[in-house]
């Protein structure tokens, strides 16, 4: 990467860390997927109970596949064959989980996350219920405020997360967001997170690559 380049997103991450810690929540800096999982394996003891939200960037960094083969009670909601009561369960149980791990859609210098699900079963528990958050981000999710966080996710991440659904939204058509009414749009709950009462609960890795939607 370009030297200058290296600089300018080595401030933001600093920026958006430092913010996170204001807002008593931990930020991270991996510069790989392979020091994501070692850093991982560090945040989570052994034998913990481990729920996760949907997310493309915890299969393409392999953390999946990790909590899958580690000593992990692991409430695998994409292991095959489950069926949608099973799934359904299995959100319930991630509020009582140990830790619940997830993306976040943007990701503000200021120490914002910003998001929209579908039925809440991804911001939920990031909200309240497990005793760790750990959020995994790529860089390419960092943003310079609220305004620049709706916009990427609106007219860019949710659009392709709706392809990848198979949903019948105007969105898969037209490549953008029209605010649709569609009884098929997943843009149903819109999430800003500002702060945890609990200081650290809330951990953000940045991983130095360009991950996910």
């Amino acid at each position: 990467m370009d030297k200058n380049l290296l600089w300018y997103r080595e401030k933001q991450v600093e920026r958006t860390i430092n913010n996170l810690i204001k807002r008593n929540m931990e930020g991270y800096f991996v510069n790989d997927k392979r020091e994501l999982i070692e850093l991982i394996q560090r945040l989570i003891p052994e034998k913990s109970v481990v729920g996760v939200g949907d997310s493309m960037t915890l299969f393409h960094t392999g953390v999946i596949d990790f909590l899958r083969r580690e000593n992990y009670d692991f409430l695998d909601k994409y292991k095959e064959g489950i069926t949608s009561e099973e799934k359904k369960e299995i959100y319930i149980q991630n509020f009582s989980a140990d830790t619940f791990l997830c993306s976040t859609n943007a990701l503000t210098e200021s120490g914002e996350l910003y998001n929209i699900d579908g039925n809440g079963s991804r911001v939920a528990p990031m909200i309240y219920g497990p005793k760790q958050v750990i959020l995994v981000t790529g860089i390419n999710k960092i943003v310079k405020d609220i305004e620049e966080a709706e916009k990427r996710v609106r007219g860019y991440a949710a659009p392709i997360d709706a392809k990848r659904l198979n949903k019948d939204t105007p969105c898969t058509t037209l490549g953008y967001c029209v605010d649709c009414k569609s009884p098929n749009r997943i843009c149903n709950d819109f999430v800003i997170i500002r702060g945890q009462f609990i200081k650290g609960r809330i951990k953000v890795i940045i991983v130095g690559e360009e991950l996910g939607y």
